[in-house]
């Protein structure tokens, strides 16, 4: 198990223009050839727009792009014709094929605040597609065959326990609140990136919940 954790994550964005991120993984002009993915995961990057605040119209190609809405609206639209806002418990799937263009925004009066986490497909090119989830529950996994890979959505109440996954690769990050697993606590932004995974636990310390994404991946 290898534990990233939050401050260890790099700082981009355009803070004059109202956004914040975190970055995960190699990203962008920051380039980690240490940190270029795992399992399927190749970018996790916490997103903090301002009102009015958004990325303008940019292209993907031979993506699989999942956005997990922790606080606020997010406004989704892109060259397929799709227009979208996503709430706080909704998965937003861009399946970006052989190419397409989108805007991400904050076109509500509150702060935005969103995970963006993109997977490698297993093969690329195809058709763009677009899809939301909403109000996804603990017990539904989303399923993203394309790149071999589930989303396990954990809401975890006080002292609560819940399997991590039996899987080749098990990427975990820490929404909200605090985790311990295999002895190691985890507190918000933080990810466990784990290999071979077998018989391992998630759970809440007493007192306090605790939201956590789940990649299970082959």
């Amino acid at each position: 198990m290898d534990v990233r954790r939050s401050a260890a994550r790099r700082r981009g964005g355009d803070s004059a223009a109202g956004i914040e991120s975190l970055h995960a993984f190699s990203f962008g002009s920051h380039y980690d050839p240490d940190n270029l993915r795992f399992g399927a995961v190749i970018a996790c990057n916490e997103e903090r727009l301002a009102p009015g605040a958004g990325f303008d119209e940019h292209p993907h190609s031979h993506t699989e792009i999942v956005t997990w809405v922790i606080e606020g609206e997010l406004t989704h639209r892109d060259s397929a014709g799709n227009t979208c806002v996503v709430g706080p418990g909704d998965v937003q799937h861009l399946s970006a094929g052989g190419g397409i263009r989108h805007v991400e925004c904050n076109e509500g009066p509150d702060p935005l605040v969103f995970l963006q986490m993109w997977l490698a497909p297993l093969d690329p090119g195809g058709d763009p597609a677009y899809h939301v989830v909403r109000g996804i529950a603990d017990a539904t996994p989303y399923a993203l065959p394309a790149a071999g890979a589930l989303l396990h959505v954990r809401r975890l109440h006080p002292s609560e326990r819940t399997a991590l996954p039996d899987a080749p690769h098990v990427y975990a990050h820490v929404v909200s609140g605090r985790i311990r697993v295999a002895g190691t606590v985890l507190t918000p932004g933080d990810a466990a990136r784990i290999t071979a995974a077998e018989d391992l636990v998630a759970q809440a310390p007493r007192g306090e919940g605790a939201e956590l994404l789940v990649w299970e991946m082959t």
